[in-house]
């Protein structure tokens, strides 16, 4: 008797947990805070939008002295995106999110082509389309499958001195996140 009693408590205590943590990682998605509907709210999709670096009231801000941040959101639905940035003032790094805020892919400068961002976002169908017939404006793209059309990237740069914030903010207001219609 007293183990079946001490193992319900154990169960209720190990279902309430569960139960608690489930509820807190919901939480994000039925308050519009999560980080998809956050970026959103900066603006029109296909535009890299650089973040202050000062908190105002709900806007995403940049609050990492050393670090200078862009972000863009999209929809593939109807067609691929194109993200694309010149070589940056020194350690860059790109992520594309799913509209979940799941990674789906990364990148630096270190592991770029030649230095710059150049990445395509498609979904499965379209990837399809391109690689039957891959344009030469695509020869040196880096490619990558979405399985959720809805999604957004964020581009980062270091700026570790006041000499490289110029450099760094020119580099991302120079960035580009673009509908590819050429396929």
């Amino acid at each position: 008797m007293a183990r079946k009693l001490l193992f319900a408590a154990a169960t209720g205590l190990v279902g309430a947990a569960l139960l608690h943590i489930l509820i807190i990682l919901a939480l994000p998605s039925f308050t519009g805070k999560d980080a998809y509907t956050r970026v959103q709210a900066e603006g029109p999709e296909d535009t890299f939008y650089s973040l202050p670096d000062t908190a105002e009231g709900e806007r995403l801000a940049n609050l990492d002295p050393y670090v200078k941040i862009a972000v863009c959101h999209f929809d593939v639905t109807t067609q691929p995106v194109r993200l694309l940035a010149g070589k940056g003032p020194g350690f860059w790094s790109l992520a594309i999110y799913d509209s979940r805020s799941d990674e789906v892919f990364s990148i630096n400068d270190r592991t770029s082509v030649d230095g710059g961002v150049d990445v395509l976002a498609a979904s499965t169908v379209q990837l399809g389309r391109i690689r039957k017939a891959l344009p030469d404006s695509l020869s040196q793209t880096i490619t990558v499958e979405l399985k959720d059309p809805l999604g957004y990237a964020v581009l980062r740069t270091m700026a570790p001195q006041a000499s490289f914030e110029e450099s760094a903010r020119e580099f991302l207001a120079g960035a580009v996140c673009t509908p590819f219609s050429d396929y």
